[in-house]
Parts: structure tokens; sequence; C-alpha cells
């Protein structure tokens, strides 16, 4: 199998951090609630033609992901980013998303649009923790 680059472009996360929504409301935050690969809907949608409502906790998280990424995306681009710095966004995409789960307070339809985008993340961090391998690390 051939293997495709992927790349992790800042856009999508600004965009993430602009339509982002998250976490359990209280009756949700009784259940079993995990974000990952596969759980979320199928596609971004606006709140009635507005943007979803967003937490600090949210916001938070997201700029930590837009932060760490913008240093490394000419490299990414060019190919040049060394194993080590793809194994260190990573992390920091993962702890972040793991700090939104843990945080963040919003209703529920909100949360389901950030299922998307949590989605979109961890098959980042995947990709660039060379755990996919349908991807290269780019």
């Amino acid at each position: 199998m051939r293997k495709r680059p992927i790349r992790i472009r800042t856009s999508r996360f600004v965009a993430a951090a602009a339509l982002a929504v998250v976490c359990w409301t209280p009756a949700m935050a009784q259940e079993t609630h995990t974000h990952g690969p596969g759980t979320g809907v199928h596609g971004l949608t606006l709140n009635a033609g507005q943007k979803w409502a967003t937490d600090e906790h949210l916001r938070k998280a997201m700029g930590r992901i837009r932060d760490g990424m913008n240093p490394s995306i000419q490299e990414i681009h060019r190919g040049e980013l060394a194993t080590a710095k793809y194994a260190a966004l990573a992390k920091l995409a993962n702890d972040e998303v793991a700090y939104m789960v843990a945080n963040c307070k919003l209703e529920a339809k909100a949360d389901a649009q950030l299922h998307v985008l949590i989605a979109e993340i961890l098959e980042g961090a995947d990709a660039m923790a060379g755990k996919s391998k349908q991807v290269t690390r780019q």
C-alpha cells in the first residue's frame, strides 16, 4: 500500500478553534464520554448560521495547539521536521485534547461538533507520532 502524505495545516487548527465546541453538559458528564477517532458526527455545522459558543478551557487548549504548531509549519511543509519534534507536537495535541475533555463544559449540540474536530486532531497526532500506517509524518 502506498503511503500518502498528510499535511497538518495551521488553518485547520484555527478553524477548529473558531468552530470548536466541547464537552459535557451535567447530564452527559454522568455517562461514559470519550472523544476519539470515529466518535464524531460526519461534518461540521453552524449553530443556526452562527459559530458555536466556546468556553475558556476550550479556547486555551486550542490556542496552545495553534501556538505549538505554528513554529513548525514551514519545516513540516518542507519535509524537514525531525522525528522528535513530530513526537513532541503529537504529545502536545493529545495533552490538549485531554485537557479539553476534562475541563470544558458546553451544551450537547456543541459537544457533538467538537467530536468532529477532536477526531481530526487525534488523527493528525497519530500521524505525527508515526502511529498511522496509511500516512507519512508530513
